[in-house]
């Protein structure tokens, strides 16, 4: 018999954070265009590619960077398509198959203009043309720091690979130093750089460093609850910070979700008490540096707003689950579900 609860509170994590929800106004125009570029790639099947659309991640992109010009925002669709077909490559493989696809879009990365292997992977076409697009806006030291972050996200999804082939739970500590990867959130600030052109010895202070954290682990928990009923529905939750609070902390769930949401209300204390220390460059840094951490603001604020606007996490009961915050649960299987993704690649 589940003695589960019926339904899953939803906290409203964001609703006291400073920064508004606002859109590009590119949006309508760019996402025709950058849809359309993503399905040239054949990369799913038409089911799959059917999914993938429902979730709009231009919606998403424009979100993120309501203040990028149409250059850049149409860069930025190309990366959250890249980074999320990714993603939805990897679950489910091992970590050899994870190593194999890792190496393959870092390679692409390396070397924007060497063609691909015929027989190779979709995943490295992909990575190419978005960084080939790319790297004409990005300065060398924003190409540097995303070839850096971006293969520590790439590498990362090994290591989750290897916990799920041995059902191994982690720590809420050890579970964060990994998530911090997975999310795959800080390469992502390349688009957040374009222009902008901050020095090395800015963004590697200790205090932008920290609020950069904060953002990851504000985005992190969001996304976490949001799809933490999707993934206990598919036994597939281990890598959720709600799972692994009631695994490490001995939580129910509703008790976990309130944990989390906790956890995010200090976290954004630490952000907003954090840009009181940041340090002064000069005034001509000074004002590109608040811009920039205003822009992180913005987007993790665009983050959670998609959450709840896309079909992805809730589907079509999303307005009213905003209303009432209350998530009717799943059923859950009595055995690992493992989905068919569809892919037309092979990888």
């Amino acid at each position: 018999m589940d003695t589960r609860p019926k339904t899953i509170y939803l906290p409203d994590t964001m609703v006291n954070w400073p920064w508004p929800r606002t859109i590009n106004p590119h949006y309508e125009d760019v996402k025709a265009e950058a849809d359309a570029s993503f399905r040239d790639f054949k990369a799913l099947s038409l089911k799959s590619q059917e999914a993938f659309d429902k979730c709009d991640f231009a919606l998403l992109t424009a979100l993120l960077y309501p203040k990028a010009p149409r250059e850049h925002f149409r860069i930025a669709c190309d990366l959250i398509n890249f980074f999320f077909i990714y993603d939805e490559y990897t679950d489910f493989k091992n970590e050899a198959l994870a190593k194999e696809m890792a190496d393959i879009v870092v390679d692409a990365l390396q070397n924007p203009h060497k063609k691909r292997p015929e027989d190779e992977c979709i995943l490295g076409e992909i990575a190419r043309q978005f960084w080939a697009r790319a790297i004409k806006s990005a300065s060398l030291s924003s190409q540097r720091r995303f070839l850096e972050i971006s293969s520590a996200y790439f590498y990362s999804m090994i290591d989750e690979a290897l916990d799920r082939g041995q059902d191994h739970w982690r720590s809420l500590d050890d579970y964060l130093k990994l998530r911090r990867k997975t999310i795959g959130v800080q390469p992502t600030f390349l688009i957040l750089q374009m222009g902008i052109n901050l020095p090395d010895e800015v963004l590697n202070h200790p205090v932008i460093m920290d609020l950069a954290e904060c953002i990851t682990d504000l985005a992190l928990i969001d996304n976490d609850m949001f799809s933490y009923n999707k993934e206990q529905a598919v036994r597939d939750e281990g890598h959720n910070i709600i799972s692994v609070i009631m695994f490490d902390l001995g939580l129910d769930v509703s008790g976990a979700m309130a944990w989390a949401a906790h956890y995010h209300t200090e976290v954004q204390k630490r952000f907003i008490d954090g840009l009181a220390k940041v340090p002064s460059w000069g005034p001509s840094v000074d004002v590109l540096v608040k811009e920039y951490l205003d822009r992180t603001a913005i987007w993790v604020r665009g983050n959670q707003s998609w959450c709840h606007e896309s079909l992805r996490y809730l589907g079509t009961m999303s307005p009213d689950i905003r209303k009432t915050r209350l998530v009717p649960l799943l059923p859950r299987p009595d055995r690992k579900v493992m989905y068919d993704v569809g892919y037309l690649a092979t990888c």
